[in-house]
């Protein structure tokens, strides 16, 4: 069987070939990315719970062994089989097709995501646009969702979280419009090929304002804690999804948590090397199999950056309104400006990674 496959992979063209592998890391990243999302959600249930001093889930168990780890998937179980509740008023197709606009694009930005040297999808050369493009579309899920249920208060939670997300767009667009300075290329893999040389060399050191707004706007457009103002239950109850059950409910916790782990893989990829190892460079360490680049770094850094997400969200109190809106357009869009002013000075006297 082996030999007859071999054989049909040979009679392939070079562009079926390559068809071939991109519909096979296509799957692959998806599968993982949506095992990864289902593993997350006990991960904080049990970090909030260790800094909370309680166990977290520890009853469902998967064949009997590995206490607390079958919760996300009975959890899905759960909402599979929960009926799906349509409001009598609501716009049917548009109250349907909201959850999808909220999770199509925290999948599609994987495709020019490179995960190392060698493996990705798309190896676009306008990868930074593309996801720029995208990141803009999850707040058209919100808008529809709580437009099309009719309903008052998921209307006003979709308001408040549009403008919240639209402010801290704007902050991170900015933040990588100095990653292109520094990188000069829109094209992802070239920006992380730029930061060799070990951690040092890498864009946080020279970025750092940048990396902080950054990672404050990602969390403030995924909705997550202090900044999760659209789920004030004491306000408006649970915001522009209020109206939502079942599965419908689920798509949009499913973009939730896959926006997390894409912002903090994009937080890794511009500002701390991707797949690049933090020793590289460093003499007999960094010619060792630890100074190698991998696949296996861009996981660390993702999980390590990710742990912040569910650490804010164990200890910070939710920020009042008028306080996100003031940090987004009055400290961190000025912050960026005046960053890339810097970082303007730093290039025309050819400093730090402007001197090559």
């Amino acid at each position: 069987m082996l030999q007859t496959i071999t054989d049909a992979w040979n009679a392939l063209s070079p562009y079926g070939q390559h068809t071939v592998w991109t519909t096979v890391w296509t799957i692959a990243i998806t599968i993982v990315l949506i095992l990864s999302v289902a593993l997350t959600t006990l991960w904080e249930r049990k970090v909030i719970g260790w800094m909370q001093l309680r166990r977290g889930p520890n009853r469902v168990r998967i064949l009997g062994l590995l206490p607390g780890w079958g919760q996300p998937f009975a959890d899905v179980v759960k909402l599979l089989t929960k009926e799906v509740i349509i409001p009598t008023n609501a716009n049917k197709v548009l109250f349907n097709f909201a959850p999808m606009i909220a999770l199509i694009p925290a999948f599609a930005a994987w495709a020019v995501i490179p995960l190392s040297p060698t493996v990705v999808v798309s190896k676009a050369n306008a990868g930074l646009l593309y996801l720029l493009s995208l990141s803009s579309m999850g707040v058209y899920g919100v808008i529809i969702a709580g437009w099309a249920s009719n309903s008052k208060y998921a209307f006003l939670g979709a308001m408040r979280s549009a403008a919240q997300m639209v402010a801290y767009e704007i902050a991170m667009g900015f933040a990588l419009v100095g990653v292109i300075i520094a990188s000069q290329s829109l094209n992802i893999g070239d920006i992380v090929e730029r930061q060799q040389g070990g951690f040092l060399a890498w864009n946080w050191f020279w970025l750092f304002p940048l990396v902080v707004v950054y990672f404050i706007s990602g969390v403030a457009e995924t909705n997550r804690a202090p900044f999760d103002v659209a789920e004030g239950e004491s306000e408006i109850v649970a915001g522009f999804h209020v109206e939502y059950s079942g599965i419908a409910f689920a798509l949009f916790f499913l973009a939730e948590y896959a926006n997390m782990i894409l912002i903090s893989t994009l937080t890794a990829v511009f500002f701390f090397g991707g797949w690049l190892s933090p020793v590289a460079g460093y003499g007999a360490l960094g010619d060792s199999w630890i100074g190698q680049p991998g696949i296996w770094w861009l996981g660390i850094k993702t999980f390590l950056v990710l742990f912040f997400f569910l650490w804010f969200r164990a200890t910070f109190p939710r920020y009042r309104y008028d306080q996100i809106m003031r940090l987004g357009w009055k400290a961190l869009i000025p912050v960026t400006i005046v960053w890339i002013g810097v970082e303007m000075v730093l290039a025309w006297y050819k400093v730090g990674p402007w001197a090559h």
